[in-house]
C-alpha cells in the first residue's frame, strides 16, 4: 500500500493480539501504521509494535531499495509506535531523530542503554522539515492522547499524519472498504477508540481541529486503521461532535448491572416501555457481560441514560460502579440520567449512582429514583412509567 510514488507504507497488522493497551478487545486485529517519504532526503515516520518489529524491518527494506534512512520522525513515543526507534538508530548511525522536547525527555526512560539523545533534533510548532519536493510541517498536539505527540503536515501532498488522531481498532487488512475506497464502516470502531483513548481529551482535539482547519488536508494518515481520503468532511465532523461531548445520536442507553436476574428484567421493561413511548432508538448494555470499551462508547453516543444497578455489600453491585468510574476518568459530561435501583432490605445502589454521577461536569438526574425490592412487581410501573417519560422529556 503505498499514498504516492514518494511517500509508502511499511506499517504492520497484528493479528494475533487479543487486547490493545491489555484492556481492550480487538477481535479484527490491530495496525500500527507506519510511512517512509522517499525523496533526496529519506525519512520514516514512526516504527511498530515491537511485536511485529522484523515485519516491520522487513518492509522498510523492501521500501528503501538501497536507500538510507537520514531522518525518524517520531510523532508519538508511545511503545505501540516508537519501539524499535533504538533498533533503527543502531542500523543507521548518521539517522537523525526528529521529535517534540517532551518526548525527547521521554528517550532515556524507553530506551536508557541506547544513549541516542545527542541525535535527536528538536522541532515545534510550525517548524519544517524539507526532504527535497517534499516538506513536513508540524502541529504541536499535547494530550491527543499523551503530552509530546506531534502530528505533521506534507505540504506537497496534503498529508496530514495524524499521529493518534483519526485512528480506530483492528488490523487493515480486515478492513472493509466501498467501491470508491473509502472505509465502509469507519465510525463504529473509531467512535470506540476516541472515547476509550482520546476521549478525556475533547479540548485538546478542538485545539488540534482549528489549526487543521487552516490546512487544505485531501489525505488522513493516522497511526492505526486505514488512510482517509476522498470527501474527509464525515471524520472531520464526527470528531467535532466527539470532541465537543455533544451527542451524535437521538436516543437512549439503557445499562444494567443484574446479580440475580432481577435488575435485568427490570431494565427489559424499561427498554419496553421507552420503545412504546416512541423513543427513536434505544440501546442496551449488561455490565456483567458486555465489553466494557463498548458500553463507554454508546454512553457518549447518546444524549441520555438510564442506568439500573442492584446494590451490594451496603453499595452498589461492582460492575455499574466500574462502568461510572470509567465514565468518571474518561471526563464524561453533557448528558442526562434516570435511575433505578434494587434491593432486597436496604436499597443503596441510587445513593451511590447519584453521587458518582454528581462528580461529572454538567451532568443532569431527571425523574424519580425508581427502587425495586428485588423482583419489580405491578405496583413498580408507574414509576417506571413517569421515568420514561422524564427521559423522553415529556414530563
Amino acid at each position: 500500500m503505498k499514498i504516492s510514488d514518494k511517500i509508502l507504507y511499511i506499517g504492520v497488522d497484528d493479528l494475533d493480539i487479543d487486547l490493545f493497551e491489555s484492556q481492550y478487545k480487538v477481535p479484527e486485529g490491530m495496525s500500527y501504521n507506519s510511512w517512509v517519504i522517499v525523496d533526496e532526503h529519506v525519512a520514516v515516520l514512526d516504527t511498530a509494535d515491537q511485536r511485529r518489529t522484523q515485519e516491520w524491518l522487513a518492509n522498510l527494506t523492501e521500501a528503501l531499495n538501497g536507500r538510507h534512512v537520514d531522518y525518524l520522525v517520531v510523532h508519538h513515543m508511545e511503545p505501540d509506535h516508537a519501539a524499535n526507534i533504538a533498533r533503527l538508530a543502531e542500523l543507521y548511525p548518521e539517522m537523525k531523530i526528529v521529535l517534540s522536547a517532551a518526548a525527547l525527555k521521554m528517550v532515556p526512560n524507553f530506551f536508557p542503554e541506547a544513549g541516542i539523545e545527542s541525535r535527536c533534533q528538536v522541532v515545534k510548532e510550525g517548524d519544517t522539515l524539507s526532504l527535497g519536493e517534499h516538506t513536513l510541517q508540524f502541529i504541536a498536539a499535547p494530550m491527543v492522547h499523551w503530552p509530546e505527540v506531534l502530528m505533521s503536515y506534507e505540504q506537497k501532498e496534503k498529508i496530514l499524519f495524524a499521529a493518534d488522531g483519526f485512528g480506530k481498532f483492528g488490523a487493515i487488512q480486515n478492513e472493509k472498504f466501498n467501491a470508491d475506497g473509502t472505509p465502509a464502516d469507519w465510525a463504529c470502531e473509531a467512535r470506540r477508540y476516541y472515547f476509550n483513548i482520546v476521549g478525556k481529551y475533547g479540548m485538546q482535539v478542538q485545539n488540534v481541529m482549528k489549526k487543521a482547519s487552516a490546512l487544505d488536508i485531501r489525505v488522513i494518515a493516522p497511526l492505526h486503521g486505514p488512510v482517509l481520503t476522498g470527501d474527509l468532511t464525515p471524520y472531520l465532523r464526527l470528531y467535532d461532535t466527539w470532541s465537543k461531548y455533544e451527542p451524535e445520536t437521538e436516543g437512549v442507553f439503557v445499562a444494567y448491572a443484574s446479580i440475580h436476574g432481577g435488575t435485568r428484567a427490570a431494565a427489559e421493561k424499561m427498554v419496553e416501555i421507552l420503545k412504546a413511548k416512541g423513543c427513536p432508538k434505544v440501546a442496551v448494555a449488561d455490565l456483567t457481560r458486555d465489553d466494557m470499551a463498548e458500553a463507554i462508547e454508546d454512553a457518549f453516543r447518546y444524549p441520555t441514560l438510564v442506568l439500573l444497578a442492584a446494590s451490594y455489600d451496603a453499595g452498589i453491585f461492582p460492575p455499574m460502579h466500574d462502568f461510572l468510574w470509567h465514565l468518571q476518568i474518561k471526563g464524561f459530561q453533557r448528558r442526562r440520567f434516570g435511575l433505578v435501583e434494587n434491593g432486597s432490605w436496604a436499597p443503596s445502589a441510587g445513593k451511590v449512582m447519584t453521587e458518582m454521577i454528581g462528580q461529572m461536569k454538567n451532568c443532569e438526574i431527571v425523574g424519580p429514583l425508581v427502587t425495586i425490592r428485588s423482583r419489580m412487581k405491578a405496583t413498580d410501573l408507574p414509576q417506571m412509567e413517569t421515568l420514561a417519560d422524564a427521559v423522553l422529556g415529556k414530563e
